[in-house]
């Protein structure tokens, strides 16, 4: 059962975050609580299940970046969680996550590179590639954003 405060922190959290130095402090102004009270709630929410995770979703072409690539590695399984962590440090890689390959498609290692042109993401996919000594991959650039939504839980009418 959730109480009438998780419920408020829950409507403001599925929606943008504030774009402020303090963003929890501005969601526990909105909702009557406080900041620590908002990451308590948040971190109880994962804990119980009840939330599987939270994160941010770039709205890249917000931001200047007009060239986005999906980059795919093959990477040896004793090292997949090395590599993406070295992957995953680079600043213009906002997602990095490991999947099962597949029959006819051995790519095990995910990663998005934004930049603002495509010259410039293959630098960096170069740089990364020379870096973790991987040669086996495919780019995978983006040619239009499709409309991102989230579930909404607790919509007042």
């Amino acid at each position: 059962m959730l109480t009438a405060s998780e419920k408020r922190i829950i409507r403001e959290i599925q929606n943008d975050l504030p774009l402020s130095e303090r963003p929890f402090a501005e969601i526990a102004d909105r909702t009557g609580v406080t900041e620590e009270e908002v990451l308590q709630t948040v971190d109880s929410l994962l804990q119980r299940g009840l939330m599987r995770r939270f994160g941010a979703a770039l709205r890249h072409t917000r931001v200047g970046y007009k060239a986005n690539a999906l980059v795919v590695w093959r990477a040896p399984e004793d090292r997949v969680e090395e590599i993406g962590t070295r992957v995953a440090s680079y600043r213009e890689v906002t997602h990095c996550y490991q999947r099962e390959p597949l029959p006819g498609w051995p790519y095990n290692l995910y990663a998005m590179v934004h930049k603002h042109t495509q010259a410039e993401c293959l630098e960096v996919i170069r740089s990364i590639s020379k870096e973790i000594e991987i040669d086996d991959y495919l780019m995978l650039f983006s040619t239009r954003e499709l409309k991102r939504a989230s579930m909404l839980y607790f919509v007042e009418d």
